[in-house]
């Protein structure tokens, strides 16, 4: 084999993770929680192409100062990592910037919280100048507030992997007042391509177009919905945020006349606030939209919680109550399912429903 086919295996292989999910003593149904929260974080690790090798979890009645978790569940940790190759630990809760750099140094890895992660898939997804430069902002405000407690954890680690993608992978290296000024700088733009969105917005409104706006929880099928109805070749993956840029494409509906149906960035719990800008500027779409198709993987364990969530973005927007709940995936389910008013099954995949789908769009469009 070849020097540069071996370097280039190498490279591509996965970042081996432990997570590390935490509760707290007051919540309720800790249990179903707890099962929620691992499986989304570890969700994440895959689409950030990291291999979870290892779980620990704590029940926290107070969060330590110094690692957020006990010294005890620590010392687990330690030990696990010690028998065991494993490259970065996963924190699923926010981290001061001490925490982190306490934990990587007491670990001997590379240590991340949840938001990092995140940020990190939006890095590796993100297309479009304009969804750059979101991930760009995201990033240096998360780095900010942590600069100068995370200084020396993280880079004798390297400068690659999963936490280090993305146009501010370099951002520990600069002083403050450069971060600062270059948040103005890229608020400024962003200011400007909102404007540019809403002037758009308005010229769509008065073309008299019906516009149908597409959400859900990250992986429910939304973009397979969007090729299935529009015949197009979007983007689709069974990761979470797969596709992060807002994408708009015309839908023919009956007689002649056509809607708008857009594409949206997936809802996920507990959305970091440094991401909240990059999140509201594609759910501008659902505000204005005369129709919202909610999709959801109906297969999920866990749908009920991410309707729930969906639903409680959706009306804080003051989205129209005009919605259809689509019960994606349909083919998964094991068991009878009974639907209500406004719901429907469909299999976006393999094209089934889809009929039915239209017509009750065309019905709540009139």
């Amino acid at each position: 084999m070849k020097k540069s086919k071996i370097i280039e295996l190498v490279n591509n292989e996965k970042e081996k993770a432990v997570v590390v999910t935490v509760s707290f003593s007051t919540l309720k149904n800790q249990d179903k929680e707890y099962n929620r929260k691992l499986v989304e974080i570890k969700r994440l690790c895959y689409s950030a192409e990291c291999d979870v090798v290892g779980e620990f979890h704590q029940n926290i009645k107070k969060p330590n100062v110094r690692y957020l978790i006990g010294e005890g569940k620590l010392a687990e940790i330690k030990n696990f990592i010690e028998e065991n190759e494993v490259d970065v630990v996963i924190v699923d809760h926010p981290l001061t910037g001490s925490q982190q750099r306490n934990l990587s140094n007491e670990l001997g890895v590379k240590v991340l919280d949840r938001i990092l992660l995140i940020i990190d898939i939006f890095a590796r997804n993100s297309k479009t100048n304009e969804g750059k430069k979101e991930v760009k902002l995201a990033q240096n405000k998360y780095l900010l507030t942590r600069l100068s407690s995370m200084q020396g954890s993280a880079g004798r680690f390297g400068g690659a992997g999963v936490g280090m993608r993305g146009p501010g992978e370099t951002k520990l290296e600069l002083d403050k007042r450069k971060l600062e000024q270059e948040i103005v700088e890229l608020e400024k733009e962003m200011k400007k391509i909102k404007q540019k969105r809403q002037q758009n917005r308005v010229a769509r409104i008065k073309s008299g177009i019906k516009r149908v706006a597409v959400v859900g929880y990250t992986n429910a099928g939304k973009s397979t919905l969007l090729n299935s109805f529009t015949n197009d070749i979007i983007y689709a993956d069974d990761k979470l945020f797969a596709t992060l840029d807002t994408t708009s494409r015309r839908m023919y509906l009956e007689d002649g006349n056509y809607c708008i149906l857009t594409d949206t960035v997936g809802f996920i719990s507990d959305i970091p606030h440094e991401l909240v800008e990059s999140f509201s500027a594609t759910l501008e779409e659902a505000v204005d939209a005369e129709l919202i198709l909610h999709v959801i993987d109906v297969a999920d364990p866990f749908y009920k919680d991410n309707i729930e969530i969906t639903n409680k973005v959706l009306d804080d927007l003051n989205a129209t109550k005009n919605r259809i709940l689509v019960l994606n995936k349909s083919e998964l389910l094991t068991k009878p399912m009974v639907v209500n008013e406004n719901e429907i099954f469909i299999s976006a995949k393999h094209k089934k429903g889809l009929d039915n789908l239209k017509k009750l769009i065309i019905e709540k469009l009139k």
